[in-house]
């Protein structure tokens, strides 16, 4: 959000729009920026999208793959963690993963064990976030 004020004059950009489409509210403040910056604002409130992002509930995972830890990792002491958007079927089958971040030499690891997941059944297609924690001091059962 970008609002600009200048003596009578009050500019505001909402993130989502590009700066030629800019709002542009003029009037005669009279010295009273408080009242402009007001105006502003509420018009950029009233603008807004109802929901720029929907928070999603999330969806139980029934069946969890443990990602396969490099070995030669594993014994270096190199691990991490990697975050994954994930987008789950309204059966609860996993759809379609992308790396959002974390260590990029375990991404593929963490996304060939998440597609395998299986989550509980829901009304419609989901999209949420989930992290996969890759721990060389960590022992598991393979």
């Amino acid at each position: 959000m970008f609002i600009h004020h200048i003596w009578g004059e009050a500019r505001v950009q909402p993130p989502d729009r590009a700066p030629e489409r800019m709002a542009l509210i003029t009037m005669k403040t009279f010295g009273s920026k408080p009242l402009a910056f007001f105006l502003a604002l509420t018009f950029l409130l009233l603008s807004w999208p109802a929901s720029v992002h929907s928070q999603e509930p999330t969806r139980k995972v029934v069946k969890r793959v443990e990602a396969q830890y490099p070995s030669i990792l594993k014994k270096r002491g190199i691990g991490g963690t990697v975050r994954l958007r994930v987008v789950v079927k309204a059966d609860g089958a996993v759809k379609d993963t992308e790396v959002l971040g974390g260590s990029a030499i375990l991404a593929d690891s963490a996304q060939k064990a998440v597609k395998q997941w299986v989550f509980a059944p829901g009304a419609s297609e989901t999209t949420m976030e989930v992290s996969v924690v890759f721990d060389p001091t960590h022992d598991s059962e393979n």
